[in-house]
């Protein structure tokens, strides 16, 4: 495990010691004076410091709900895009060559994480949140004009999520130098945003394409997601400067000498391969099951409606019973929705459930994992273990669609979906009772 050194403060910092004592000098009788002694310095870093409110943290918290609108709650609406370009500009292509669109968007939102927060850590979030913004807003607008597979990669699978990640990263990595106390139930506010993204693009999208076509539809979200950041960048600051280093790997292979980070990565790694699968593929199963088109479209905002409390309530609860245990009880019941509606679903109602139920658990795993990160990381190594955890789970974002998407039958996807849900859910187990030294009833 990582080990704090004296010269590096973290979250656990003490009030900084005295000076060592004074001399003794020759004292008269006419001249002796009280000794005044000066008062202690507390280092920033240390909860005392954390104001956990106030008008700049709480504007930073809209920014950066912005910020996972534009970013998480783009890619919450990939189903969309995974049913549209079936029947569409894509319609000579199998399920499974299309799902590498929404994969390759997430796997290049993540990878490039540790650079990302690098950057970061040495140079704040603003220019983070000029580059994402910038890259973000032409991959969509150049999305409009796409015809063919190939370009519809470039611009929807690679432009756009490289700026994708860098406003991500800005959201997450500043709010933290705001909040402690309540550091879960703000990232769970902060997470809502993707939740409300998610359900305002799905019907905005499916809408707006049978009014003014695909190419103005991308147009107008372009435009939507510019006037989003714009907010952000007037808003989102860090409370702490940032604390510039030198480009060296060990910063990069520091946070997996850290035991608790490697078993946190690989549960998040387990849990990420099946988390999206629902995403992309409930549209098109309900649509099998027999539901009307119309009715269908809807299923997705369904889903990320409620996802938007599954990121407010566990917060919330997090800061009570604590963002280990929260994530142990969300995770499992991520899997076991998906494990038995997924495969059982086959009226409308079930699967408006389906997609309620499923919205309101997955959505706790955005909201809590980076506040686990931050309860195992000082202050200053956030921005690139976040970058570092993110860019490993990448590659389960990369492969989960595509390889749902050769499985034959929609039990199969669920089935495949709902054991690496579980699986995760076992992994953040295990990591729960080794942060809390094994022990059952500990608030962690």
């Amino acid at each position: 495990m990582s080990k704090t050194t004296a010269s590096e403060p973290s979250l656990d910092d003490s009030v900084a010691q005295k000076s060592p004592e004074d001399t003794d000098v020759e004292q008269g009788p006419s001249t002796e004076k009280p000794e005044v002694t000066a008062p202690e310095s507390i280092s920033p870093y240390h909860p005392s410091q954390f104001p956990d409110g106030g008008r700049d943290a709480w504007l930073c918290l809209l920014g950066s709900a912005c910020c996972l609108f534009c970013s998480f709650g783009w890619l919450n609406c990939v189903g969309v895009f995974q049913a549209y370009y079936q029947t569409h500009q894509l319609s000579n292509h199998s399920p499974s060559t299309i799902a590498w669109i929404s994969s390759l968007e997430i796997f290049v939102m993540f990878f490039p994480g540790p650079i990302v927060g690098f950057f970061y850590d040495n140079h704040g979030p603003k220019y983070n949140l000029m580059f994402g913004t910038f890259f973000h807003v032409f991959g969509v607008m150049m999305t409009s004009l796409c015809t063919e597979y190939w370009q519809f990669i470039l611009a929807q699978g690679i432009c756009s999520p490289l700026g994708l990640n860098c406003i991500f990263n800005a959201a997450t990595s500043t709010i933290t130098t705001w909040f402690f106390k309540k550091r879960g139930a703000a990232f769970g506010l902060m997470a809502a945003g993707s939740g409300l993204g998610g359900v305002i693009l799905p019907i905005m999208t499916t809408h707006l394409i049978e009014d003014v076509g695909f190419g103005w539809t991308m147009r107008i979200c372009a435009f939507l997601i510019l006037a989003l950041l714009g907010v952000a960048l007037l808003t989102v600051k860090s409370r702490l400067p940032p604390t510039p280093r030198a480009f060296k790997p060990r910063v990069f292979w520091e946070p997996f000498t850290d035991t608790r980070f490697n078993l946190l990565t690989f549960a998040a790694f387990l849990f990420f391969m099946g988390l999206f699968i629902p995403f992309n593929f409930i549209e098109l199963q309900a649509l099998a099951g027999g539901m009307s088109t119309r009715l269908a479209t809807y299923l997705l905002s369904m889903l990320n409606a409620a996802s938007i409390l599954g990121r407010i309530i566990p917060g919330i609860l997090a800061d009570k019973v604590g963002r280990f245990n929260m994530q142990v009880f969300m995770s499992f019941f991520s899997g076991i929705l998906v494990l038995t509606f997924g495969l059982l679903a086959s009226s409308n109602a079930a699967f408006i459930l389906y997609a309620v139920f499923y919205g309101f658990a997955s959505g706790a795993f955005v909201g809590i994992a980076p506040a686990q990160i931050a309860y195992i990381s000082k202050v200053e190594q956030i921005g690139v273990r976040m970058g570092m955890m993110f860019s490993v789970v990448s590659f389960a974002g990369l492969i989960g669609n595509p390889v749902a998407g050769t499985i034959t039958g929609f039990n199969g996807i669920s089935i495949f979906a709902g054991v690496m849900l579980v699986a995760g859910a076992a992994m953040f187990t295990f990591l729960r009772m080794y942060v809390a030294e094994w022990k059952f009833l500990v608030r962690i």
